[in-house]
């Protein structure tokens, strides 16, 4: 009986060495060595401290800072129930809401409201407004960036045409011109934008 067994156990084995170990270790050192960054996780320091990834959005608040997308972890759901765990990436996820859901409606309205008080009447950029389907978009588009850097700009005491300047350094550009968003890093902005003085 051992006889017949055995193959397959080999088998087993050797499968288990070559895709099981061999196999991920060539690939975690092939990561390792040419797209570092990326491997351990996209990890932003300044100064020698972890501040972030540039993977997971942050909650960054007050009219000197750039303001990331919404996390769908917070608004209000359609009891009127305050939900607040902003970018957690422990609970990540959509809201899961449709368009004639009545909580979401409000947080819209909500967002909407806010923006406009922040930055003045006119046109409100999408993703100022709604959330992404994993809760924690590190990026806004360069057309929400573009509306927050006059605010910024005074907040800051800074030339408009300065952090406008930073925008456009910082942006990423749809690829061929026709796959993906234009849009920009948000903890990478805040954190450029941090290093600006005054004049």
């Amino acid at each position: 009986m051992y006889r017949e067994i055995r193959p397959a156990l080999s088998l087993v084995l050797l499968f288990t060495l070559i895709l099981g170990v061999a196999l991920p270790t060539a690939f975690t050192g092939l990561a390792q060595a040419l797209f570092p960054f990326q491997a351990n996780g996209s990890l932003i320091r300044h100064d020698g401290q972890l501040i972030g990834s540039a993977l997971i959005g942050q909650n960054f608040t007050g009219p000197d800072w750039f303001t990331p997308r919404p996390s769908a972890l917070t608004g209000t759901d359609a009891s009127g129930k305050t939900i607040a765990t902003p970018y957690n990436a422990a609970e990540s996820g959509g809201s899961a809401s449709g368009p004639t859901n009545a909580g979401m409606i409000a947080n819209v309205k909500t967002r909407i409201a806010a923006y406009h008080a922040a930055y003045g009447p006119g046109p409100v950029p999408d993703d100022a407004v709604t959330t992404s389907g994993s809760g924690l978009d590190p990026d806004i588009s360069l057309e929400n960036a573009a509306r927050q850097a006059p605010s910024i700009a005074a907040a800051r005491k800074l030339p408009p045409a300065t952090v406008t300047a930073l925008i456009s350094r910082l942006a990423h550009h749809r690829i061929l011109g026709i796959i993906g968003t234009d849009h920009v890093n948000v903890l990478k902005l805040n954190l450029a934008l941090s290093r600006l003085a005054a004049p």
